[in-house]
Formats: C-alpha cells, sequence, structure tokens
C-alpha cells in the first residue's frame, strides 16, 4: 500500500484543511485590513471534492484532520463538511481552528456532525486590546467558548500569538482563564508569512522568555496528561490542574524534523510547508475525474516536494502569502 511518506522519512497522517479564506476578523498579522481578494467560491473544492480527495489520502495514512480557513465556520454547510471528514474509514481525529464568534449557534450541531475538539484563536481578554488586534469583539469569543464546553468539545485549546508590546503580559490573565475553564493555552511565535507576518515579526517574542517567566508564577511541571492532537506543541501543566500549557516555537526553537502535516487552501492548492513556496494543485485533477490510481500517484507526487525544514529565520522575505491564504 502506498504511503504517505516525504523524502526524509517522515509519515504525514495530519492535513489542515482549509475551507475558505474568508474570515469575520481582521488580525493583523494574518490578513491585511482592507484586503478583498479572496479566491473566488467557483475555485472551493465543493464538499464531494474534499470528501474524494481526503478519502484518498485516508487511504495512504492520514488519520488527523483539522478544518481551518480563514473561518472555517463562515463557509455555509460547514457541518456536512466536517460529517463527511469524520465519517471516513481511517480518520480518527476532527478538529477545528476557529475564532468561536460563531460557535455560540454552531457548536451543537458541529458537534453532532463529527468534531470532538477546537482550537481557538483568542490572543488578549482585554476587550480593547482584541479589537485593535482583531477589529472584533471579545465577548463573542467568549460566548462561543462557553457554548462549544456546553456541547461537549473536549479538549478546548486556547491559541495566543504572542506579541511584544501588544499582548506579551496578557499571557498570564489568558492562563488564568484556562485553568478556570479547564481548557488548554497555547502560545504561539510570530512568523515572517508574507507582508503582514514580516509586520508582525516586530513584535517578535521568544516564548523562551515567557516560559520562564510563568515558571516563576506559576507551578510548571512536565505534562503527566496526554493531550490529543498531532501539533506541534511542547506541553507542560499547571501543578494541581489538568491545564496544560503549550508552546510552538517555530523560531526560536524549530520542530521540522519531527513534522508530519501539509496543509490543503481551499482552492486545491496543497502546501507542503508554512515557510517555503512547494506547493501543488489538485483541483484541475478532481475536477477532470481523475481515477484513484492516478490521485495517489499526485499524492506522492506532491509530498515528495516537502522540504527538510522552513527558512523563516534565514530567508523571512520567501514566503509572499498571507496566513489566510495557506489555511492557518
Amino acid at each position: 500500500m502506498q504511503q504517505l511518506t516525504d523524502p526524509f522519512g517522515r509519515s504525514i497522517n495530519y492535513l489542515r484543511l482549509s475551507v475558505t479564506d474568508r474570515c469575520d476578523l481582521r488580525c493583523f498579522y494574518c490578513m491585511p485590513e482592507g484586503f478583498k481578494d479572496f479566491e473566488v467560491p467557483e475555485h472551493w473544492l465543493t464538499p464531494d471534492e474534499i470528501e474524494r480527495l481526503v478519502g484518498v489520502m485516508a487511504d495512504m495514512g492520514l488519520s488527523h484532520v483539522r478544518i481551518t480557513g480563514g473561518e472555517p465556520l463562515v463557509r455555509k454547510g460547514i457541518e456536512d463538511i466536517v460529517g463527511r471528514v469524520a465519517s471516513m474509514p481511517g480518520i480518527r481525529d476532527v478538529s477545528l481552528s476557529t475564532n468561536a464568534t460563531r460557535m455560540n449557534k454552531m457548536a451543537e450541531t458541529l458537534r453532532a456532525a463529527g468534531a470532538n475538539r477546537i482550537n481557538v484563536s483568542l490572543d488578549t481578554l482585554d476587550p480593547e486590546r482584541f479589537k485593535s488586534i482583531t477589529k472584533g469583539k471579545v465577548d463573542k469569543v467568549l460566548d462561543g467558548l462557553a457554548a462549544a464546553k456546553a456541547a461537549g468539545f473536549d479538549p478546548i485549546k486556547i491559541n495566543a500569538v504572542v506579541m511584544k508590546g501588544l499582548n506579551e503580559y496578557d499571557v498570564e490573565d489568558l492562563l488564568d482563564y484556562c485553568i478556570d475553564n479547564g481548557f488548554t493555552l497555547r502560545m504561539i511565535e510570530t512568523m515572517p508569512m508574507g507582508e503582514t507576518g514580516r509586520d508582525a515579526i516586530d513584535h517578535y517574542v521568544s516564548l523562551q522568555d515567557v516560559k520562564k517567566r510563568l515558571k516563576a508564577k506559576y507551578d510548571l511541571i512536565p505534562a503527566v496528561n496526554s493531550v490529543t492532537g498531532a501539533g506541534p506543541a511542547r506541553y507542560l501543566q499547571v501543578a494541581g490542574t489538568d491545564t496544560m500549557v503549550g508552546f510552538i516555537t517555530p523560531m526560536s526553537e524549530h520542530f521540522c524534523e519531527t513534522c508530519n502535516r501539509v496543509r490543503l487552501g481551499c482552492d486545491g492548492t496543497m502546501y507542503m510547508c508554512l515557510g517555503q513556496e512547494e506547493s501543488f494543485s489538485f483541483r484541475p485533477l478532481l475536477r477532470k475525474g481523475i481515477p484513484d490510481d492516478e490521485l495517489k500517484e499526485a499524492l506522492m507526487h506532491a509530498i515528495a516536494l516537502k522540504p527538510e525544514r522552513h527558512e523563516f529565520t534565514e530567508k523571512p522575505e520567501k514566503v509572499i502569502r498571507f496566513m489566510s491564504m495557506t489555511g492557518g
């Protein structure tokens, strides 16, 4: 059986599946203010095309799918896509990356469709700072998180991009919030992804420094509880609680040697690495009705393009696409 293995022996079992490049927030490090050059919906993969491609990948060893965007909940019929992916043989875990602004109305439907956990972008609890970063209202996110918890999503992870001069000292409040609610906090270093990312890199904070600060205030111990997921975070645990603290460090301590993922844009373009430009377009093949054996060959060709590592540090200008185009 053909397996999704890259040239460096890494098994690719994790797909980040973007269903739209649109979003109802405007986080400055992800999408430029006023940006309107979105992919036309006719170019988005249809639910049938998504089901076909992900199903073939599942035959080749794919087991984890994270549905993302943009903001995935702005796509009509998202619950149908979730249900199709969750019901595929071989897919063991279906999760969502969301800003949770619409989760208040959709949590129960998405949970019933088969999504079992969510990651929610939340950089601060302060309403004014949240508005300055996202142009949105933090109360909508908090209401969405409460609805997700009530619907039974578990674990619920809070993703915070830590930025100098903006929210680097909001981390403690976020961690206290996670302890109170039984959530996991994951902090992320800024990356020079496109023009927006290169602007954001001026706010770069090493999470090694944040970790030292948190250790001085909290009793952080090696994680003893498992954290579901196939992603790159390295975890500690707040002693006496079930709360995990994750550190995603693409800049200060990259994790390329264990990378097990690729990203599929909403238009069917597969990206092999956030920090490189290698890609492969599957939409034309799917729309001309390529048979499964040829689709598997195309997937093998695509995975063979996966580079050994990113070059964010050496060549920050290399990637010109925005994070919202890649799929989070």
